[in-house]
């Protein structure tokens, strides 16, 4: 599989990453920890991910809680398999409300719990999942700068965060001597394309990668959700419906019904499809996925081999209220 460098970090990512949040539960949700694929599903996700060279695993220490590192660890350790490893600090591990965030002391905590649970002493990829505003920023870098320099994490990120963020981030680094970050990792697809408006200007203007998540928007754009059924048990609107009620509307049905139609016309799935229109950026480093089962990384690999144009792009997104 292709790869291409993330920022300058001086690491390279498969086009494709693994994304483990559903190990062990459905993200950080507390109400949700034991929940997503089991331990089993899981090593076979990961196998099926390494065949298709993937060379990096996203999760976080609070997926799970704490079961999606741990049993990425526990692959790691019996298959022997070299990966990237990536992963994440802001929510609580035990679903403690008020244990989170992104102060220095906590900081130094986690990162410790993730390398136990990963079996490792270093981690290549470390990501604030959210800003702090309760936090300096100022205090949450030079932490994270005191990782890289122990040598327990190679680069740093920023996950779920605006351009006011990235730039903060940026100015203190070089203004004080600290490790800068090198990526965002935050939400973009054909339904969410905020990230086009400052976030990935800013990121081309600095020199980071950018490693999108949801690149199916929970699931939309695959046709699961049509109007006036019933939502598919199990899946994200029936768990947590919350980031993707705004998309009930008929603007986006309409929306949906045509993009089907550009699929069928190019002889591929809507995943596929929707896959390719985020690949297609330039400026994307690598796609970060959410497959539930092995079947799931089909979509993603075709996709790596349907090539478009800037105004097939456009006219794909034009299909879709902005």
């Amino acid at each position: 599989m292709e790869q291409r460098a993330l920022g300058h970090t001086g690491l390279s990512l498969s086009r494709l990453c693994l994304g483990c949040g559903n190990f062990g539960g459905i993200g950080s949700a507390p109400a949700f920890f034991g929940a997503g694929e089991s331990e089993t599903e899981a090593f076979e996700l990961m196998d099926a991910a390494i065949a298709l060279g993937i060379n990096l695993f996203d999760t976080a220490d609070a997926y799970g809680g704490g079961r999606s590192e741990t049993w990425i660890g526990r692959w790691r350790a019996a298959r022997g398999t070299p990966v990237l490893l990536s992963t994440k600090v802001f929510h609580s591990v035990e679903g403690d409300p008020d244990d989170r965030g992104l102060a220095a002391d906590r900081i130094r905590r986690q990162i410790d719990g993730s390398l136990a649970r990963l079996g490792v002493e270093r981690v290549d990829m470390y990501l604030v999942h959210a800003p702090d505003p309760e936090t300096p920023l100022r205090e949450t870098l030079a932490a994270l700068d005191e990782l890289v320099r122990a040598g327990k994490v190679g680069a740093i990120g920023g996950s779920n965060v605006g351009a006011d963020w990235i730039d903060e981030a940026l100015t203190i680094a070089e203004r004080e001597r600290l490790t800068p970050i090198g990526w965002v990792q935050n939400s973009y697809s054909l339904l969410d394309r905020d990230a086009e408006t400052a976030v990935l200007p800013l990121c081309v203007e600095r020199g980071l990668g950018f490693t999108p998540f949801g690149p199916l928007s929970g699931g939309w754009l695959t046709g699961k959700y049509r109007r006036d059924e019933p939502r598919p048990e199990g899946s994200r609107m029936t768990l947590r419906p919350g980031p993707y009620e705004h998309l009930d509307r008929e603007e986006v049905y309409r929306g949906l019904d045509a993009f089907a139609a550009a699929a069928a016309e190019r002889g591929v799935d809507t995943a596929t499809l929707a896959h390719a229109w985020v690949l297609s950026h330039p400026d994307v480093t690598a796609v970060i996925l959410g497959p539930r089962s092995p079947r799931h990384l089909e979509p993603p690999r075709a996709a790596l081999e349907l090539e478009l144009t800037p105004g097939e792009r456009d006219e794909l997104a034009s299909l879709f209220p902005a």
